[in-house]
């Protein structure tokens, strides 16, 4: 069975309470009861995580090669400018979906470049929280 852990960035424990009107109200336990489910029908475990601190991400993508098949990440704003988390993306051999639920180019100019593409497997954006989803899938279609 394969194991996958799905990592939050900061703010994203606010989900339902932060800009509803971008971000949709489902709230993140809501969320993640859901891709925890939604994984089980694809015939995988999944974990999750959230942090604030860069850090801590950072620390928990590099556990993560030891444990996981596979990572989805939301790095929030760090998406934009952290070359750290980056570089742990890059440390790594498994593969990591990168995921968000707006539509980052059609937003700020800022939001519009992501750092952390070009070392992931590939990239969701834009499909609300059903963006998850299709990185779940994208992650049990992923040949081990």
């Amino acid at each position: 069975m394969k194991k996958i852990l799905i990592m939050h960035g900061p703010n994203l424990n606010l989900l339902g309470e932060r800009e509803p009107g971008i971000y949709g109200d489902t709230n993140f336990e809501t969320l993640n009861r859901h891709l925890a489910e939604y994984a089980e029908t694809l015939g995988m475990k999944a974990e999750i995580f959230q942090s604030n601190h860069e850090g801590a991400l950072i620390d928990q993508i590099h556990e993560a090669r030891k444990n996981f098949d596979g990572i989805i990440l939301n790095a929030g704003a760090y998406t934009h400018y952290s070359y750290a988390i980056a570089d742990a993306i890059k440390a790594i051999k498994i593969p990591v979906i990168e995921v968000h639920i707006s539509n980052i180019f059609a937003r700020d100019e800022f939001r519009s470049k992501s750092v952390i593409a070009p070392v992931c497997a590939g990239s969701i954006s834009g499909f609300g929280l059903l963006s998850y989803d299709l990185a779940v899938k994208a992650l049990a279609e992923m040949k081990a």
